[in-house]
């Protein structure tokens, strides 16, 4: 019969998980590159497994969990028996967390310094515990925000929750990914927020770019994979006005004229480490054409310059 080797391979690594009861591991990572292979597992067998680990290793530090079916009991596990060393925890697609599951482990590890989760579990309560006296300075938050279905609701975020992570770890990094539809954004970038890295994975709005670039001062890298065919030249030129720390651009199907294109490059200058778009997407005008644009950026970066081409197969 056909077997579903990413499956087997999943079960097989949880057989070798519940083996290591005389094991303190330091570090565990579960990657499927099948994913979500430990998703089709029984919740049994994979939280029973993990718990094994959990329990017989007093020094995690650090755990990586994607894709699994981990759940707040088996996280409260983890907490009881690795609360004072565990500095990393990677949880970004666990529907079987709750936001009160996570904050158990904010609340009690207070050495933590990374954490990946989904934009579902995070809270204001999540970022309060985070930024308390007793916890160490924050250096690295990832959140998915991802729809799991058209039309769906998300909550917002308190300013003063952001604050209060600014105040306690004021160097932290604050890296989102974006996975909605044009209609889900209503909550997002209202008010000030410390996001640094930027990625939106799918077409996203003038609209939204706009309110990006009044309200991301802490920005030091965008991406964007298209926004429709509206050009967004006063976009980017709020973006390079007011995020006074970018140094890193990549726009995909997002059309720029030219004259605007080199306007935001000029107010950036050589801080813009990092600056892709495709040469289809510019748009010539009277004072540039396609021709002149590459000396034009190339003199304010202070360095050699072409836009990206469309791969010709």
């Amino acid at each position: 019969k056909g077997v579903d080797s990413s499956t087997e391979s999943a079960e097989a690594a949880c057989d070798i998980l519940s083996q290591l009861v005389n094991c303190s591991l330091k570090t565990l990572g579960l990657i499927s590159t099948a994913r979500p292979s430990f998703m089709e597992l029984p919740k049994s067998h994979f939280i029973s497994a993990l718990t094994v680990v959990f329990v017989n290793s007093k020094s995690l530090s650090s755990l990586k969990i994607d894709d699994t079916p981990v759940d707040d009991p088996s996280l409260k596990v983890l907490v009881a028996n690795n609360s004072d060393t565990l500095k990393l925890l990677k949880m970004s697609s666990c529907p079987h967390v709750s936001p009160a599951g996570i904050l158990c482990v904010a609340d009690q590890c207070h050495g933590l310094r990374e954490l990946a989760l989904n934009y579902h579990l995070l809270s204001d309560e999540l970022l309060i515990a985070l930024s308390s006296e007793k916890h160490v300075h924050l250096e690295h938050l990832r959140i998915d925000v991802v729809s799991e279905n058209p039309g769906q609701q998300f909550h917002s975020i308190k300013k003063s929750s952001w604050d209060a992570m600014v105040r306690h770890s004021p160097k932290f990094n604050l890296v989102m990914y974006f996975f909605l539809y044009e209609d889900e954004f209503g909550p997002f970038f209202r008010e000030e927020i410390p996001v640094t890295h930027l990625y939106f994975g799918r077409s996203v709005s003038k609209d939204v770019l706009g309110r990006v670039g009044m309200n991301c001062p802490r920005l030091v890298e965008l991406v964007v994979c298209a926004n429709g065919l509206r050009p967004l030249d006063e976009e980017l030129i709020r973006i390079a006005e007011r995020c006074k720390h970018l140094s890193a651009i990549g726009l995909g199907e997002c059309e720029v004229s030219c004259s605007a294109f080199v306007e935001f490059v000029k107010m950036c200058g050589r801080r813009l480490s990092q600056l892709s778009i495709m040469e289809e997407v510019l748009i010539p005008d009277h004072k540039y054409g396609l021709d002149e644009i590459h000396w034009e950026v190339s003199k304010h970066l202070g360095r050699v310059w072409f836009p990206d081409m469309m791969p010709t197969w």
